[in-house]
């Protein structure tokens, strides 16, 4: 098995899960917030997809998916391709409310699709290639690939978590 097909694998699972959590809820599943300042189905989704889009585009020496196609209008939120959730207030949780599960599970579809296309391109120089030196050790790019999907599945099971609150109260 080659390195790209184990990082596909790690990526293509969060994309499942990102469809599991998602399928059949509705606008006030995705925003329920089992606290006032928890985090939402909703904003755990759009977090963990923001952060592989910004990071992977990044890499790849690429526009965002954010940026493109209407995103920030679709999800009502600002265009500012920095935002990915990190610090935000409770109030900035709240002002993330996707209409559907749709949009996210399509958001995320395009952003898994831009991160297959870096990946069909990796090898171990790539790798090893220097992103960040802000970092001792400096962070590498595939460091940096494996940030990636810790975040992605620690949010998406907190996403999993709030959804079985949430089928618990009906």
């Amino acid at each position: 098995m080659e390195t790209k097909d184990i990082l596909e694998d790690a990526f293509g699972r969060i994309r499942g899960l990102v469809y599991r959590v998602t399928d059949g809820l509705t606008p006030a599943d995705l925003t329920y917030r089992p606290d006032a300042d928890a985090n939402s189905i909703g904003w755990l989704i759009w977090h963990l997809t923001r952060i592989q889009d910004h990071h992977v585009s990044d890499l790849a020496g690429r526009s965002q998916v954010w940026s493109e196609d209407g995103w920030p209008a679709r999800f009502d939120l600002d265009p500012d391709p920095e935002n990915v959730g990190f610090g935000h207030s409770s109030a900035e949780v709240a002002a993330v409310r996707p209409e559907t599960p749709e949009l996210l599970q399509e958001y995320h579809e395009v952003v898994h699709a831009r991160t297959l296309e870096y990946l069909a391109g990796i090898n171990p120089a790539e790798l090893d290639r220097i992103v960040d030196t802000r970092w001792d050790p400096h962070v590498s790019a595939g460091v940096r690939l494996v940030s990636i999907i810790g975040d992605g599945l620690q949010h998406i099971g907190q996403a999993a978590y709030v959804r079985g609150l949430l089928e618990r109260l009906d």
